[in-house]
């Protein structure tokens, strides 16, 4: 699931807030957070690869950031679009992550590793293995999305890059605000934990924990709302409580079938109903890396309902 939040330990720790309401208890410690997205250092943010220096240039530094593998011809007009987008996000990430520009045509064995099959192809690599990609031209807020997914998932994984006079960087102060959400999530208390995330993510569009915890309670919030009963009285013909029904199934770590019902509202409905399950739908699909099997595979399904 995107970001350090599994919707499972939300539920325990929303279950827990509730169940201690009445009895008077000293406020729970923070519970330590996952390592904030490593800052920039020595690393250039965009740069050209070839197969004699890929395992020093991609496989080693991705211990270390997150490494964006562009692989792109010269003649593909395509990659002449995205390069560009990709080049900017880059430069604006502050050294979170970088940019390795691979030729496909000078470095065909690079672009046979990854099994390349189009190009522009966009490979994301952390700790020396590939954990997503994209081929095609996508818009910047959509890879901007899918880069903050992938650092809120694999960030505690990387290293860090070192500073760029090989002094080993200060570390990343603790943001009383975030310790104070956490306070009040760990005391159950959804909704102010919730608000507090929103105002953080607000007044900082680039936190991606805060985001990404936004997401997640916002979903928790609602789904806590049903009960067993909404599964059983889920009609058939009744769009919110099928919607509701998957809400559940998804608190209760079931993916595959909260998006297979959606799914298959989608598929008999039409009009402000189908756009109210779809819409509902790719909320869901935000939870989760896109890379997931499961997020992969209902998305084919969704692409067959739709057309």
């Amino acid at each position: 699931m995107s970001g350090a939040v599994d919707l499972s330990v939300l539920k325990e720790r929303a279950d827990a807030g509730r169940a201690q309401a009445n009895r008077p208890a000293a406020p729970a410690p923070p519970a330590g957070r996952a390592p904030a997205p490593p800052a920039g250092g020595a690393f250039p943010t965009v740069y050209d690869v070839t197969e004699a220096d890929f395992e020093a240039d991609v496989v080693a530094r991705s211990e270390q950031v997150l490494v964006l593998v562009d692989l792109w011809a010269t003649w593909c007009e395509p990659c002449k679009q995205l390069s560009p987008t990709l080049e900017a996000l880059a430069a604006q990430s502050g050294g979170t992550w970088v940019l390795a520009k691979v030729d496909v045509d000078a470095n065909p064995r690079i672009a046979q590793l990854f099994g390349v099959q189009s190009i522009p192809t966009v490979v994301a690599i952390v700790a020396g293995q590939p954990v997503s990609a994209f081929a095609g031209v996508q818009p910047a807020g959509q890879i901007q999305g899918w880069i903050d997914d992938i650092l809120a998932k694999h960030g505690a994984e990387l290293t860090g890059a070192p500073a760029a006079d090989g002094a080993e960087p200060e570390p990343e102060p603790e943001d009383p605000r975030m310790i104070a959400a956490e306070t009040k999530l760990n005391d159950g208390d959804i909704d102010g934990a919730l608000a507090d995330y929103k105002e953080i993510a607000a007044a900082e569009p680039g936190n991606v924990e805060a985001a990404s915890l936004v997401r997640n309670l916002e979903f928790v919030a609602r789904a806590q709302k049903h009960d067993a009963a909404t599964l059983a009285d889920a009609a058939p013909d009744d769009v919110p409580a099928q919607l509701a029904a998957a809400d559940l199934e998804l608190l209760n770590q079931q993916p595959e079938a909260a998006f297979d019902r959606i799914i298959k509202v989608i598929s008999r409905t039409a009009g402000d109903e189908r756009t109210a399950a779809r819409t509902r739908l790719l909320e869901l699909f935000e939870l989760f890396d896109p890379a997931e099997t499961f997020v992969v595979a209902a998305r084919r399904k969704l692409a067959t309902a739709l057309y």
